[in-house]
């Protein structure tokens, strides 16, 4: 029967459509299911359910949601619906708690519980699983079906280094099938069986380790029970404290929940109300910290007397470093000092490590790996647009109709973002990728143009002319907001198409279908890395992608867009903090005058009115006895600088050299003193990830030993050198960042909270996903062109050296490996190897784990070979994780001709079977 005030209520959800909830009245948003509605106003726990979870779609396998709906009338003929997928309705009656609810949803758990072991006490996720807090909830206090037997059989899979499962206590509610496939975008997990007999399987039906499992560990947090685990029992939950901060490892920037008890990490999450990664990260973020502890750590400051480093105290190490600096800046100048900084550091050390050469020390040589590797962006979308950052939100990739990805493998060296790509391609939007390796981007690709490594220019050059000859250029955005068009159109109509064929290797059909692809799109969305920068031409390939954007309307809008990939996780902060030669904080040229008395005035001294050295020229001075002195925070250049041997010779010919890390390296050998930093867990700060955004690091743990955190090593090493700088905390170094750094000017600790800010941010705090809406920065977007030409690296070496070697980063490994390699990664990935076509393998007489000595003008390493077609016969390709084969003897000193970025991804090689 239906009471009066069910029909007043009823009648008052109509007037003001809105549905019911146990006879509550309340609005309702278009097209939201009815368990996110009760949710929105009952709470997350109000309906129980099993099988849904936040980062997946709704399913609806468990029925524990089920709810009743129907409508008023002359009687109410109410039916049951699973709330997750049912879409809820205008005056739509649903009742959470009736009795026919009640009882269906024990009965599902009881039936459950029938094949799954009743050990509660003695589970590893014992006050955490959500089979046990749904028992609870529905009121199961027996189970009353005969118990079956799958669950006495099911043998425990500990195969892998990080993913368990325990099958036996599997629910079968298909969740971690689902985060799996929808996303990671791997398909490794699937079902098997019947009644009792279903289950599910890894691969083909085999076991974690020889399945194609990525460890990125979503199955695991999305299980409900312990069914699928990790080693870290990342769901235990007793008596722990958890941490949010930002991850250490690429420069997606995914927030990470860690848990920590009695000072130890135990475990880490993705929590799944972070913007950036949504419930998801990466086997690094997630299981890859062990080494914050390693017994490798650097625990104590050390200066080396007799050719070996001894153990000294932070004072006598800061007046070792205070004497040598002050020596060698009064008898040499202060250009004979440099610094290079550190992109796993935080803005705030990078702001103090800059600020500490050239305030204090009175020079602006001062450097580091994001301009290292990152120039050619910064410099080409400065002189494009007026600004060298994403131009848009990897959210954008949800709005987007086509997608570019050139010079960049985002599935292994940006994984939560190459996940979200992937899944778009998988979804139907066009992806075009540019890349001489068949990387796993491209078997999902619409069209995959597998050009020759050193070409990028010619490529993108075919394109442009065929976006021109096709007559699909955006004629009103490029005469209302660009500059240089008709020049530069006249520059593309002149090339050689029949040349640039040839010497990119791709086929200009393919080409030509590209670039309608592209063009024809309402929103296209491009994202490069450093494929693209770390070339002879690198700057110039970039400005011919932000000309892709402008000829064809595809900046400042939702879903297109410039969108470079950082390689580290703080390489946009670090450059934002002027971690450049001629950029100081807030990229602000170091040579325009009223820049000068900006910092003047801001510092209180007199700053350094010219350019600094590059790290290039930094070796160069170094050999010429113009640099004495080194302060190197974090890079071990030995492994990862191109052309090692001189280096080395460059590093010994210093006065000195100061290695602040928090591990030995190959460069560790050649310093005077070693300083012990701190690991992101240790300290705190923000990093600024690829998309602009600005995330808090919190500390999670203490410094391990007397390592201390690096800007506190910067400020106290500025105190004893005469600069009086304020105790370093990140609150207080923000707040004299935003001072000085215009896009950082409402950037505060506390208003950060747990998904940050996009900058630039105003002075009222307000972020910015979209640049170049209405304007560029500069104020029209600028077209230049230039033609193809050829690295002298080809040009000098090619005739004895006729191989091209290029690089590339696994998964697993993370740039030298320093981290990683002291992890259980090392267990997946022990070793590099070299990626040969199988024509040249016959060749040379080479089989797959055969030892190949790889040579080129300066050197030779071995390298384990790799028998693929992912790369093109006469071309070679291999990782540099490991010191074993230091890859960096066999690279060469050509830079890019704007950027002075060095051009790893071309060098001229011989090969033969070691």
């Amino acid at each position: 029967m239906v009471s009066e005030a069910f029909t007043t209520a009823t009648s008052t959800a109509v007037a003001t459509k809105a549905a019911l909830i146990n006879n509550q009245p309340f609005a309702i948003v278009p097209g939201e299911t009815i368990l996110s509605f009760v949710r929105r106003y009952k709470g997350k726990d109000y309906v129980p359910t099993l099988c849904d979870a936040p980062n997946l779609e709704a399913f609806g396998s468990c029925r524990v949601c089920s709810v009743e709906v129907g409508r008023a009338g002359n009687g109410v003929a109410l039916r049951t619906v699973a709330s997750c997928h049912t879409p809820v309705e205008e005056g739509m009656l649903i009742f959470t708690e009736s009795e026919n609810i009640q009882r269906l949803r024990r009965n599902i758990i009881e039936l459950v519980l029938t094949d799954h072991p009743l050990d509660c006490l003695t589970c590893e996720v014992n006050g955490n699983c959500e089979l046990q807090k749904v028992a609870a909830r529905v009121g199961i206090r027996k189970v009353r079906y005969p118990a079956g037997e799958t669950h006495t059989h099911r043998q425990k899979d500990l195969s892998h280094p990080y993913m368990t499962a325990d099958l036996s206590k599997c629910i079968m509610c298909y969740r971690c099938v689902r985060a799996c496939d929808e996303v990671q975008g791997q398909f490794v997990l699937s079902v098997s069986g019947r009644g009792f007999d279903n289950k599910i399987i890894m691969g083909m039906d085999g076991s974690f380790l020889n399945s194609d499992c990525v460890s990125c560990g979503a199955c695991s947090q999305a299980c409900p029970t312990s069914a699928i685990h990790d080693v870290f029992q990342s769901k235990a939950v007793v008596g722990q404290d958890k941490v949010r901060t930002t991850c250490t490892y690429c420069g997606v920037g995914c927030q990470l929940d860690v848990s920590v008890k009695d000072g130890k990490i135990l475990s880490i999450q993705a929590p799944y109300d972070a913007e950036v990664n949504a419930g998801h990260t990466c086997l690094k973020g997630r299981y890859a910290f062990r080494f914050y502890n390693h017994p490798d750590r650097l625990r104590y400051p050390q200066i080396r007397r007799n050719g070996k480093l001894e153990r000294v105290s932070w004072d006598e190490v800061y007046d070792y470093i205070a004497g040598k600096l002050i020596s060698i800046k009064n008898q040499y100048g202060p250009d004979a000092i440099a610094g290079i900084s550190c992109a796993r550091t935080t803005n705030e050390e990078n702001y103090l490590m800059q600020k500490m050469i050239r305030a204090v020390i009175g020079t602006n040589n001062i450097d580091g790996c994001a301009r290292v590797c990152h120039s050619p962006t910064a410099l080409g979308m400065q002189r494009t647009f007026g600004t060298g950052a994403a131009t848009n939100s990897i959210e954008d990739i949800k709005f987007t109709d086509c997608m570019l990805v050139i010079g960049a493998n985002p599935t292994a060296a940006h994984p939560v973002t190459g996940a979200k790509i992937k899944q778009k391609a998988m979804k139907g939007t066009p992806l075009i990728v540019i890349d001489p390796r068949r990387t796993e981007m491209a078997k999902y690709a619409t069209l995959h143009l597998q050009l020759r490594p050193g070409t990028n220019v010619a490529v993108l050059d075919m394109m442009l002319y065929y976006i021109i000859s096709e007559g699909l250029v955006n004629e009103q955005f490029v005469d209302t907001r660009t500059e240089g068009f008709e020049d530069f159109k006249k520059g593309i109509l002149s090339l050689d198409i029949d040349e640039l064929e040839k010497v990119s290797g791709v086929p200009r059909e393919q080409v030509r279908t590209a670039a309608i692809i592209y063009a024809s799109a309402h929103a296209a969305m491009s994202f490069h890395g450093l494929g693209v920068t770390e070339h002879y031409q690198g700057t110039y390939s970039v400005m011919l992608i932000a000309g892709l954007a402008m000829i064809t309307g595809n900046i400042g809008k939702r879903g297109c867009g410039v969108n470079p990939l950082r390689g580290q996780n703080n390489v946009q902060g670090m450059a934002d903090m002027g971690v450049q030669p001629y950029q100081g904080a807030g990229y602000l040229a170091v040579e325009d005058p009223q820049n000068i008395q900006r910092f003047e005035d801001f510092y209180g001294v007199n700053m350094p009115k010219k350019t600094g050295y590059t790290i290039p020229e930094m070796y160069d001075a170094a050999l010429e006895g113009k640099l004495r002195a080194l302060w190197l925070t974090g890079e071990d250049v030995v492994q990862s600088d191109p052309n090692s041997t001189k280096v080395i010779a460059a590093l010994k010919a210093l006065d000195l050299l100061i290695v602040q890390e928090i591990f030995e390296t190959e460069t560790t050998p050649y310093a005077h003193v070693v300083l012990p930093g701190a690991s992101f867990l240790e300290k705190e700060g923000t990093f600024t990830n690829g998309e602009r955004r600005i995330q808090r690091v919190q500390k999670v743990v203490d410094p391990i030993g007397q390592s201390k955190p690096d800007g506190q090593i910067y400020v106290e090493m500025m105190n004893r050198l005469g600069y009086a700088q304020k105790p370093y905390a990140a609150k207080s170094m923000l707040e004299e960042i935003s001072q000085i750094v215009p896009f950082f000017a409402g950037v505060k600790w506390d208003n950060l909270e747990k998904n940050g800010k996009q900058w630039p941010v105003a002075p009222d705090g307000t972020g910015t996903q979209i640049l170049h809406g209405e304007t560029f920065k500069r104020g029209k977007g600028k077209f230049v062109f230039r033609e193809f030409i050829e690295t002298n690296e080809i040009l000098d070496h090619q005739q004895d050296f006729p191989y091209i070697l290029t690089t590339n980063r696994v998964l697993e490994h993370y740039n030298a490996g320093t981290m990683t390699r002291r992890t259980a990664n090392a267990k997946i990935v022990h070793e590099d190897v070299l990626l040969i076509h199988p024509i040249d393998a016959a060749t040379h007489a080479v089989k797959t784990g055969d030892l190949v000595r790889v040579e080129s003008a300066r050197g030779h390493v071995d390298v384990k070979a790799k028998v693929t077609d992912e790369v093109k016969p006469g071309i070679l390709s291999t990782t540099f994780h490991f010191p074993e084969v230091l890859l960096n003897l066999v690279t060469g000193d050509v830079h890019d001709d704007i950027a002075n970025c060095p051009e790893y991804k071309v060098v001229s090689v011989r090969i033969a079977k070691a």
